[in-house]
C-alpha cells in the first residue's frame, strides 16, 4: 500500500471543520465608520493648526462702517497719523473674492510675516461689498477682518483707510516692532556709548 493510501485510510473518519461564511459589513455601518475617521482626522488637523483666528460667529458689517481700534499705550498722535494715512504702507494684502476660510489663513500669514520682517504700517483691502454680486460674503469678510486684527498680538492699532487708499473698503494697520528690530535699535542707540556698568567700574 502506498503512503497516499495509508494517509487516506487514517484520515477516513475525520470530519472537516465547518467555516462560517464571511459577513459583509453593511453599507450604513461602513459609511458611519468612514465618517468617524474623517471627523477624527479633522480634529487632529485642527489641533495642529497654529492659527488662533475665529472662523465663525462674527456678524457682517455695513459697507460704510469705520473700523477703528487702538491698544492701551499707543499715543494719540501716532493713532491720528495712522488714521490720516500719514504712514506709508510697506505691504498690501488684497482680500477681494476670498471666502472666510481663505481670508483667515491669508491675514494670519500676512500679519505674521510682516511683523517678522519688521514692517510697521500695512494696508489690508477687504472690500465694501456694495458693488459685489456676492455682497453678503464681502460684508461678512469685513466683519471678520475687524475681529481678526484685534486677536493678533502684533497689531497695535488699525483704522479704516482715507478715501485715496480705499476708504471703508480698506484698513491701515500699525504693527509692533519685532524683537529683531528692537535689538537693532538698541545696538544703534548704544553704538559709541559707554554702558552704565562700564562707566562706574
Amino acid at each position: 500500500m502506498s503512503s497516499d493510501d495509508d494517509f487516506l485510510s487514517e484520515m477516513g473518519d475525520v470530519t472537516p471543520i465547518k467555516t462560517e461564511a464571511r459577513v459583509r459589513l453593511k453599507r450604513e455601518a461602513a459609511d458611519k465608520a468612514a465618517a468617524q475617521l474623517r471627523r477624527e482626522a479633522a480634529v487632529t488637523e485642527r489641533g495642529r493648526d497654529s492659527n488662533p483666528l475665529a472662523d465663525e460667529g462674527v456678524k457682517p458689517l455695513d459697507p460704510w462702517f469705520v473700523l477703528e481700534f487702538k491698544r492701551p499705550g499707543i499715543q494719540n498722535g501716532v493713532y491720528r497719523k495712522l488714521k490720516k494715512g500719514r504712514y506709508t504702507a510697506e505691504a498690501r494684502l488684497d482680500m477681494h473674492r476670498m471666502n472666510v476660510q481663505r481670508g483667515r489663513r491669508e491675514i494670519y500669514g500676512f500679519i505674521s510675516e510682516c511683523h517678522e520682517l519688521g514692517l510697521r504700517s500695512v494696508l489690508i483691502v477687504h472690500g465694501k461689498g456694495e458693488r459685489s454680486p456676492n455682497s453678503e460674503a464681502v460684508g461678512i469678510l469685513k466683519g471678520f477682518v475687524d475681529h481678526w486684527l484685534r486677536e493678533l498680538p502684533p497689531v497695535q492699532a488699525f483704522h479704516s483707510a482715507p478715501p485715496n487708499l480705499g476708504g471703508t473698503g480698506a484698513v491701515l494697520v500699525l504693527l509692533a516692532k519685532s524683537e529683531e528690530k528692537k535689538r537693532e535699535n538698541r545696538e544703534r542707540f548704544m553704538r559709541g556709548r559707554v554702558s552704565y556698568e562700564q562707566g562706574t567700574s
